[in-house]
């Protein structure tokens, strides 16, 4: 087992990471840009490396800095949590090549994952459903017309370098088609320095359900269930819960089945998730994998009673997993409250927490890095603490998420909490009839 892991990252996940090591009896490492001096997560590791100033790029994303960091404090393993390097294939064979482990998949299995296009066609390969549109990109917008035309509008084009929604338009008729291809195009490569474009069918009516998995370097694969992410805005998880509302037996086996089959295919070693989007017929189809422990893993952690950071360690350091699947007990339901204003476009909300009150009670989980008087950065993401319940059935869970919600308290800065509060007692939403398109006709 490692000795002493540096935590390659900030907030709520940097946290959560050491206090699982804690407990597995390993020393910690964390690093912190100049704003995030006054942070728990470097007051709660055994040692902290200042690492740059508040910009990402000379911060948190500059590895120079970073594996400096790990080497004047001899740590054996970097974990990078999500976000940020987490699936950076470039740090991934940094870190072997100086004999730090990289808590995580290997750096090929990151870029055979990371592109879209290679992705697809891997699970396509493997028998797991993909989605119909184009076997790589396209060439021409020419070519795109006549293969919209092939599959029957509407389509959606999307970068192969995409995420969060960038570089991705849906088309509903040919007479849309150049527009929409042109600022897709210029979206992408401003953002990910790629213009790469390919066309799938679009999806209506469909829910984003995602399966937690799990591989090791011996060949043991495993599924953990599901978990329903379809609320979302601008391609942004806002709530996450599990088992799905929309799944029944049947389906959750076949998508476990097929999540087992895409882990095995690449010979997978670490924790990541497969992703899928379900139509209203419940047909399901791949969409992209995460090679990293994801914000909304602790959804899952609270129906199976299991630490997946503890899990994640363990398989880097070559301990062998179970191979059991595991299915929810319960129900949990997970609020991300962001510093933003719902009231105003949810506009980021940086500044200063002049009161907080955390939600406690049975069954009630805050994973979450701020405190009274912590004063929030403009330079991040703005997810400030994960609200998570589990109750015995989905209406008690909404219930007790609600009854959380009201008792969190935070002063000094807007959060997304009075949304999450209208929408708990959301008909619509308690009767789990919902999509990804929900928000879009959501009344705050």
């Amino acid at each position: 087992m490692f000795k002493k892991i540096l935590i390659a990252n900030r907030g709520e996940i940097a946290l959560r990471v050491i206090r699982t090591c804690k407990e597995m009896g390993i020393k910690t490492v964390a690093v912190y840009s100049t704003a995030d001096a006054d942070s728990l997560h470097v007051r709660f590791a055994d040692e902290a490396i200042k690492i740059g100033p508040p910009s990402s790029a000379k911060s948190y994303l500059n590895i120079p800095q970073i594996m400096a960091a790990a080497g004047i404090t001899a740590a054996d393993a970097i974990h990078p949590g999500y976000g940020f390097l987490a699936e950076n294939a470039t740090f991934a064979e940094i870190c072997a090549d100086a004999g730090i482990k990289f808590i995580g998949p290997t750096a090929e299995m990151i870029r055979l994952m990371g592109d879209k296009i290679t992705a697809k066609t891997t699970m396509k390969n493997a028998g797991v459903p993909v989605i119909p549109g184009s076997d790589g990109l396209i060439e021409d917008i020419d070519e795109g017309k006549m293969l919209a035309k092939e599959i029957g509008y509407p389509v959606i084009l999307k970068a192969t370098a995409g995420g969060g929604g960038k570089g991705m338009r849906v088309v509903w008729s040919e007479q849309d088609f150049e527009r929409n291809w042109d600022s897709a195009r210029q979206e992408a490569g401003a953002a990910f320095g790629n213009d790469g474009i390919y066309i799938e069918k679009f999806i209506e009516e469909p829910r984003h359900i995602e399966i937690q998995v799990a591989g090791d370097q011996y060949g043991n694969v495993c599924h953990m269930s599901e978990r329903d992410c379809s609320i979302q805005r601008r391609h942004q998880k806002l709530v996450e819960e599990s088992p799905s509302p929309f799944l029944d037996d049947d389906l959750r086996h076949r998508m476990g089945e097929a999540a087992r089959k895409a882990v095995a295919s690449i010979n997978y070693e670490s924790v990541g998730t497969i992703e899928f989007l379900v139509d209203k017929y419940k047909n399901f189809y791949f969409m992209e994998m995460n090679t990293r422990i994801q914000v909304e893993h602790t959804v899952t952690e609270e129906v199976i009673d299991f630490d997946l950071i503890k899990e994640q360690i363990k398989i880097a350091a070559g301990v062998p997993i179970s191979g059991k699947d595991y299915y929810p007990k319960g129900h949990a339901i997970e609020c991300r409250i962001n510093a933003e204003d719902p009231y105003n476009d949810f506009r980021p909300s940086p500044g200063k927490i002049t009161e907080l009150h955390t939600a406690k009670g049975h069954g009630v989980r805050v994973d979450s890095h701020i405190y009274d008087g912590y004063t929030v950065p403009p330079y991040y993401d703005s997810l400030i603490a994960k609200l998570i319940v589990r109750a015995a059935t989905r209406e008690e869970a909404i219930n007790k998420m609600h009854r959380a919600l009201e008792e969190y308290v935070v002063s000094g800065i807007k959060t997304t909490i009075p949304f999450h509060l209208k929408l708990m007692k959301n008909e619509q939403f308690k009767a789990g009839n919902f999509t990804t398109k929900f928000l879009e006709t959501f009344e705050l």
